[in-house]
């Protein structure tokens, strides 16, 4: 498949609303308010060379976008300031024609995410604590040891808004949950009918072949095995990521003299790779962690903790340079690898993707 390029970026802003769409008794008809965070996914072409700092042009007009909102009550400026309306007033006020995705988090464990064709991907996040193993690793591998997870489950959903004001309401998404939430919840997974091999993978499975009915609007289910990894499933296929934290220094030498991006200085880097491969249906997974990260390690041995500046073929070590050097090194041994993020702050980075986008991870 053809790459694709993004940039990603996020900001932050307080605001109060009122939502008068729900009925009396909805909690968010009363005036409240919210930490709101934007993100923005905006396809580009990197081979322009005015393209290259795309990013912090991006990162810039989105601060400036979400400041006209910023300490403000939305309702005098939006008529029903849903997430998804005010996600459409960002995309509106922006001016931009290439956005892929603008997201909208009111709350840490739910938000939305609207796709270039209108769609609206509404997501909750939940968490269970739960002991598991599994069976069938093999022998000495440390998973399969009884051992336990905090681990975290997002559901997403989508809907065709048109002209509506909602996609699924965070509360549908909620009330169903909370019946698979008794089983799993301070449990031994593997005693859960369907859950004899609970790798990230099948749990995803076993959450949608339970939910799916019940949730029509279900898109995917991505399980959070530990904070850096985890398994997607959207009925037919399985993707996992695998988050490294790279520290690195920098200098860019295509900005302007004036620019202090061109003396030496340097970011934690976050590197989420991407990874689809069939399912191994002895093991019950896709790619082991530990694999990614063993095969990952040489090349992440040579970005941490190192002036990137001083490698030959990152003479430009600009976040866009850096993901296609990780992924000309990674592709003799990660052969299904098909996307990468690189995040240089918070929320605020670039995708090279050239497989399937797969569900949008909340910032």
């Amino acid at each position: 498949m053809k790459e694709r390029v993004f940039v990603t970026a996020s900001a932050d802003f307080e605001a109060a609303c009122q939502i008068g769409i729900f009925p009396e008794s909805h909690r968010a008809r009363a005036l409240h308010g919210h930490s709101y965070k934007a993100s923005i996914r905006l396809a580009i072409d990197d081979s322009e060379n005015d393209n290259f700092d795309q990013l912090e042009v991006t990162r810039e007009l989105l601060q400036d976008t979400c400041g006209l909102l910023d300490y403000s009550y939305l309702n005098e400026i939006i008529d029903v300031p849903t997430d998804e309306n005010i996600a459409r007033y960002i995309k509106e006020q922006t001016g931009l024609s290439n956005i892929n995705v603008i997201g909208l988090t009111s709350q840490s464990n739910e938000g939305v995410h609207l796709d270039e064709f209108g769609a609206a991907h509404v997501w909750r996040r939940f968490r269970f604590e739960s002991a598991h193993r599994l069976p069938n690793v093999p022998s000495g591998h440390k998973c399969g040891r009884m051992h336990g997870h905090g681990f975290e489950v997002i559901l997403h959903t989508q809907t065709d808004l048109r002209q509506s004001h909602l996609g699924v309401d965070y509360d549908e998404i909620q009330k169903h949950w909370e019946e698979l939430h008794q089983q799993l919840h301070h449990n031994c997974l593997n005693d859960i009918s369907g859950l004899e091999n609970p790798t990230s993978e099948m749990i995803s499975f076993w959450i949608w072949s339970r939910l799916k009915g019940k949730i029509p609007q279900l898109s995917w289910v991505t399980v959070y095995e530990t904070a850096s990894s985890g398994a997607h499933y959207n009925g037919s296929d399985f993707r996992i990521w695998k988050d490294f934290s790279i520290d690195s220094a920098i200098r860019l030498d295509r900005v302007k003299e004036t620019d202090t991006r061109k003396r030496i200085h340097g970011h934690t880097y976050l590197c989420r790779l991407h990874l689809t491969a069939p399912l191994n249906d002895v093991l019950g997974w896709t790619i082991d962690y530990g694999d990614v990260k063993e095969k990952f390690n040489p090349i992440f041995d040579k970005l941490d903790h190192k002036p990137l500046y001083e490698i030959a073929e990152l003479a430009d070590n600009d976040p866009f340079s850096i993901a296609r050097w990780i992924k000309a090194n990674s592709a003799s041994q990660l052969v299904e690898l098909e996307r990468i993020d690189l995040f240089e702050t918070l929320g605020c980075g670039v995708t090279i993707d050239w497989g399937a986008l797969g569900p949008a991870l909340p910032i």
